[in-house]
């Protein structure tokens, strides 16, 4: 009987400084579907998702993570992963105030994120005129913009990757799939957790500033290469600078594509990458040299790809080669 507690990322709050502009870009640029506002949020979707949403976008200063929610395989499930991280202390109780699913249960973790957990979840249904002729799909398929089917994964920033990566793993059984280290030394600057047969849906980045319970990026999932490169051409089309990409990752081996939304978040879209059945998986380890974040080592990683939200200015202290370790990778 597997030990799984977590079904999958069920959704990430974002917060923007430029709440109509941000809207405008997640809906006719990305594609998204708008599925409800509350207060200062409104609430977005991919075509192929059945839940209320997966994306909650929330005004605020500046670019920031409000949350990240799962959704766990059972009401007894829920149970056990509240009686897990309670027992490790990180617990911050109920919240009861969510649109589209039941109470959640939230904590922070090492890095400072706040996670909550939950089942209840409300079923997405189809306006008049939407009802998807195939009984496998939430909704037809009528694509705007980028237009992907679903979330992917959500990646933070941490001050220790491999502690995090091997909390998550102890407390509430992900697998800890693979991890990075400096070419030269042995310090971990990127770990990757999973609850199902991607490589992963929770990404773990080395943050060396002292503002904890930052974020990277938020992806989003697209059926293949060439829708991946049909963002491409929309993004370029609507104006929007291409931060990385297209390109492949060694690690988990998707084609991505990285972008900023008007509010200054970090988005991707990616595609692709094995499938991870092995029950008995054995944790990889990688060196930059062996093209753990760019697959075909052809090129290197901008600097702007290690800012990360809310900004802030690295420690006096900070490991320079850690700050963008596959920039001084060997090129070949």
């Amino acid at each position: 009987m597997s030990n799984r507690l977590i079904a999958h990322l069920a959704h990430v709050e974002l917060l923007t400084p430029k709440p109509d502009e941000s809207l405008r870009f997640y809906k006719d640029v990305l594609g998204l579907e708008e599925s409800g506002a509350a207060g200062r949020s409104v609430y977005l979707r991919g075509w192929g998702e059945w839940s209320h949403h997966s994306v909650q976008l929330t005004e605020a200063p500046q670019p920031g993570l409000g949350h990240v929610g799962w959704r766990t395989w059972s009401p007894e499930d829920l149970t056990t992963a509240i009686d897990r991280v309670e027992a490790a202390g990180v617990g911050e109780g109920w919240f009861e105030g969510s649109v589209g699913h039941g109470a959640a249960y939230r904590y922070r973790a090492p890095g400072g994120q706040v996670h909550e957990l939950f089942w209840e979840n409300e079923t997405y249904v189809a306006p008049p005129g939407m009802e998807s002729p195939f009984p496998d799909r939430p909704q037809r398929y009528a694509p705007r913009g980028i237009a992907p089917r679903q979330i992917d994964h959500v990646t933070v920033m941490t001050s220790d990757v491999l502690r995090d990566a091997a909390w998550y793993r102890d407390t509430l059984a992900y697998t800890f799939t693979e991890y990075t280290v400096l070419d030269h030394a042995d310090i971990a600057v990127f770990a990757m957790v999973t609850n199902n047969e991607k490589s992963h849906d929770l990404g773990l980045i080395l943050d060396q500033t002292a503002v904890a319970g930052r974020v990277h990026h938020l992806a989003f999932w697209v059926d293949s290469r060439e829708d991946l490169l049909r963002a491409a051409d929309i993004l370029i089309n609507a104006d929007t600078p291409i931060e990385f990409g297209p390109g492949r990752h060694g690690m988990g081996e998707q084609d991505y594509l990285y972008f900023r939304e008007p509010g200054g978040m970090r988005l991707e879209v990616n595609t692709g990458g094995y499938r991870l059945y092995a029950p008995d998986w054995e944790t990889k380890k990688w060196k930059p040299e062996q093209g753990s974040n760019i697959f075909y080592r052809n090129i290197s990683m901008p600097d702007s790809m290690m800012e990360a939200f809310p900004p802030a200015a690295l420690a006096e202290d900070a490991n320079e080669e850690a700050a963008n370790p596959w920039a001084v990778s060997t090129v070949h």
